[in-house]
């Protein structure tokens, strides 16, 4: 799984969180160091937040709020880097509505518990086409 995310941290992109991903995320990784604190540190970030007045404390951080969609599909056609998203369930829920997501990295943990929020939402069409798969190393 760090291999995967090392390799997504790398080159042209730019973060799109929604604002309780970006704070968690964030906070816990400048908390602890380790291989993914500079790059999120020093990426730019785009932080989705239904309050104009949400505080964005980490540096490059851009708050976008509003018609969320409408800013990202902006962001898209305005530059040239990959936007990624790590988390930000409900951001990424909006996102497939408006049919802006050119491609999933999905890591699944093969263990279901409970209820919770779906990644694919009911209503919302997400035409997938699978073009790798990695299975996890064996662990006894």
């Amino acid at each position: 799984m760090v291999a995967k995310m090392g390799e997504r941290m790398g080159g042209d992109r730019s973060f799109l969180f929604g604002r309780r991903t970006y704070e968690d995320l964030l906070a816990s990784w400048n908390a602890k160091g380790g291989p993914f604190k500079d790059a999120l540190n020093d990426t730019r970030k785009y932080v989705a937040s239904s309050n104009p007045a949400t505080r964005l404390d980490w540096p490059n951080s851009t708050l976008l709020h509003g018609d969320v969609p409408a800013a990202v599909a902006d962001l898209k056609h305005s530059s040239s880097t990959n936007l990624v998203i790590m988390g930000s369930g409900v951001l990424i829920g909006s996102l497939m509505a408006a049919d802006l997501i050119d491609e999933y990295l999905l890591m699944i943990h093969p263990l279901v518990l409970g209820t919770g929020r779906r990644l694919f939402p009911e209503g919302v069409h997400a035409s997938l086409r699978l073009t790798t798969a990695s299975p996890p190393p064996r662990v006894f």
